[in-house]
């Protein structure tokens, strides 16, 4: 069943439609700690013009935290996939399983699993696209980058754009974009 995420921040409202269907434990992460409230109250800690907008570590309730881009979900923790598995997150990070499945496109707009490069070292943190960033793509053999999509912008693009060009000190934004609340509908 297609889920939609209501994304309010401090400069304004967009939705994303989710693939529940094509990324089934990578939205059901997600799914599972929008409705917790996990990311209510964080920062963008990563914005870049022509690239992607950061977001979805827990250090960066401070929005100033020299930790931001570092943190996840609870270690160990639980939640179910969107087609009803159940999955552990990490003992070491709370990462998930790498979910290189569905050729998605890092296209403008899309919802994207951040990580390290590591193995399962995804957990939390996902970035929007603010350009085509096909060298992203799990697929694509240009770079070792590989990030799977999991949903794409369908309101309020333009918001997520005017984001990735705020005014920004190592790429952290000058004036705080706080994430009010992520609602799953």
């Amino acid at each position: 069943m297609p889920r939609t995420a209501v994304f309010e921040t401090s400069m304004g409202t967009f939705k994303a439609e989710l693939y529940t269907e094509q990324m089934p434990i990578t939205c059901g992460n997600f799914i599972d700690l929008a409705e917790k409230g996990f990311y209510n109250g964080i920062y963008f800690h990563r914005v870049i013009p022509n690239f992607m907008n950061q977001f979805g570590c827990p250090y960066a309730k401070d929005s100033n935290s020299t930790r931001a881009g570092t943190g996840g979900p609870t270690p160990s923790s639980t939640f179910l996939g969107c087609d009803g598995t159940s999955h552990t997150r990490t003992a070491k990070d709370g990462g998930i399983p790498d979910e290189c499945t569905a050729k998605i496109t890092n296209d403008v707009g899309t919802l994207s699993m951040a990580n390290t490069g590591q193995p399962q070292s995804g957990g939390s943190q996902f970035f929007i696209n603010v350009a085509h960033n096909s060298f992203l793509d799990w697929f694509d053999r240009s770079s070792p980058s590989a990030h799977p999509v999991f949903g794409k912008v369908t309101e309020n693009l333009s918001l997520v754009k005017e984001i990735s060009n705020v005014r920004t000190n190592n790429d952290n934004p000058l004036k705080p974009i706080q994430m009010i609340t992520v609602t799953i509908v």
